[in-house]
Formats: C-alpha cells, sequence, structure tokens
C-alpha cells in the first residue's frame, strides 16, 4: 500500500475537502495489504465549496478506520468545536467503501452518514449523507483527479458535484518528505447552501458568512436562493499538503486558499441582493498511526 494512498484516506474521511495524496514508494507502507488507521487531525474552519459561516469552526477531529485487502474499508471520525463557550462533538461521521490500484489508475467509491450536532453552524450541517467517488491517473510528470458526488439534504433536492484536479508531488530522495502543489476546480448545484439559510438557526448565518459577504448584515431571513439548482462552478482552490512520514507515523499540515465562485442572489423578507463573495484562507494539520494487521508472505 502507497503512503500517498493512506494519507488520500486520512484527509478524505477527516479532512474530507482534502482529496488528492500523491503516490511515492515507502517500503513498509507498501508492505501492508491490510491494516488499522488512526488520526488526530486540527481544522481552523469548516470550508465546504468555498463557503464558510462569518463565525470559524475549529475543529479537532479524531478518527479510526479499518483498511482490508479486499479494498473494502470504514471509517468512523467525530469533530469536536474548539471554538470559546462553543465546546462541544458538533459532527459525528461514518464512512464506509471500497478503493482499488493498479499501475496508473486509483480511486474509491464511498457511502458517508452525518450526525450533526442540532446547534451547529456548520455552512454543511443540513447535510445528511452523501455518495462519492475518485479516480486518479498518474501521468509521471503530474496527477489527475476526476471526483463525483452526491449530497443528500435534509429538506430539499440533493446536491451533484464535480471536482477536477491538478497535483505534483516534490518530495525528498528517501520519500519520507514531500510536498505536493494542488489546483482544484469544483462545480455542482446548491441547495445546501439554501437550506442552510432557510433551516439552520443558530450561529450567525443571517446573509453574513465568507460565502455570503463577510462585512454585510442583514437582519431578515432567507426566504429563498435563486437558482440553486443550476450546476455552476463554486470554487477554485490551492492547496499543498506537507507530509513527514517516520515508522508508521505521517505527520502533515495542508494550508489552503478557496476563491469562491458564483455568487448567489438572496431574497430576504425585505430585500433581493447578490451577496459578495470573497476568498478564503483555510488549514488543517495533524498526526496518524498506522497498525499493520496483515503482510506480504515473501
Amino acid at each position: 500500500m502507497k503512503n500517498s494512498n493512506i494519507l488520500l484516506y486520512v484527509l478524505t474521511f477527516c479532512l474530507p475537502i482534502y482529496l488528492l495524496a500523491q503516490d511515492s514508494t515507502n517500503t513498509q507502507i507498501n508492505k501492508l495489504k491490510s491494516y488499522i488507521l488512526t488520526d488526530v487531525s486540527f481544522q481552523n474552519d469548516a470550508v465546504f465549496m468555498g463557503r464558510n459561516d462569518s463565525i470559524t469552526a475549529p475543529y479537532l477531529v479524531p478518527s479510526i478506520g479499518y483498511y482490508d485487502a479486499s479494498g473494502f474499508f470504514a471509517d468512523a471520525s467525530l469533530s469536536y468545536l474548539t471554538k470559546s463557550n462553543e465546546n462541544r462533538v458538533d459532527l459525528f461521521l461514518f464512512t464506509a467503501g471500497y478503493r482499488f490500484e493498479s499501475k496508473k489508475f486509483s480511486g474509491y467509491v464511498s457511502g458517508t452518514k452525518y450526525f450533526f450536532n442540532d446547534i451547529s453552524y456548520n455552512i454543511q450541517s443540513e447535510i445528511v449523507a452523501d455518495v462519492s467517488a475518485i479516480i486518479s491517473y498518474d501521468l509521471n510528470i503530474i496527477k489527475t483527479s476526476l471526483t463525483t458526488s452526491t449530497y443528500f439534504n435534509k429538506n430539499s433536492n440533493p446536491d451533484f458535484f464535480v471536482g477536477a484536479h491538478l497535483a505534483k508531488e516534490i518530495h525528498t530522495r528517501d520519500e519520507s518528505f514531500e510536498i505536493i502543489p494542488t489546483l482544484s476546480l469544483y462545480a455542482g448545484s446548491q441547495y445546501f447552501y439554501e437550506e442552510y439559510y432557510k433551516y439552520n438557526k443558530t450561529g450567525n448565518n443571517q446573509i453574513a458568512g465568507n460565502g455570503s459577504g463577510q462585512n454585510q448584515q442583514v437582519e431578515s431571513v432567507v426566504i429563498d436562493i435563486n437558482e440553486v439548482n443550476k450546476f455552476n462552478l463554486l470554487s477554485i482552490e490551492l492547496s499543498m499538503p506537507i507530509n513527514y512520514y517516520y515508522k508508521s507515523f505521517i505527520i502533515s499540515i495542508t494550508p489552503q486558499l478557496a476563491f469562491p465562485q458564483s455568487n448567489a442572489t438572496f431574497t430576504t423578507e425585505d430585500a433581493v441582493f447578490k451577496e459578495n463573495l470573497k476568498e478564503v484562507f483555510y488549514w488543517s494539520a495533524g498526526i496518524s498511526y498506522w497498525f499493520n494487521t496483515s503482510k506480504d508472505n515473501k
């Protein structure tokens, strides 16, 4: 099993927006067939498709997962909100799926169930489940990936998203340290966004988040967001995962810059106006440890 694929699953299930770890050849991990992966990560804010609430949502995210030689995997994690006066378990999620790998191709398909705290102000808090897939092709010089996903919302239609990614691995000769500059584009519908503003009654979500204009405070209730069913470019993102491998440990930090696209038009009780989207910088850092449960018989 390649170390980048282990990192792929860490980022996918602990910090779902990061999907693009690259292939390399750590000999210890290559011997693994089945393993248990534990992880503790911190993310400074909850950002989804370039959008977030105006109140930051910093999370401590422990997780544990089992990855079988057959390709089956299952992972569980919780997100503990560390913001002052808001300390609580904000989200629990469970993911299961199947992964595959060949010489040039790799990928997975998975399903995730979300259990948000009733008072969560996470921008995804009206989402209840998703079905996702990623396929990657290694061109040697650069790695290309395509992601697709369907997100199911509590009170409206599901959202469909696609993402395109280009990533370049830069690593030391012994491959214990790597940097992976990545460009990602995400497109899809925005039912999740409308549902968040219509049904989430906590946080500071009355047209005040980064996704809806940081400096714009409108104290009225959103009735709807125009054209949420349209398939539009939602976010252009730059990230640079930095990973260090030591024995069975992975230490990682990922800075990320999102440029949200396709400004929404809000209809409130008092007015109709277009949001002012602004770029958002966010980051995550974590440490992982894997327990080998089987090896090659060689």
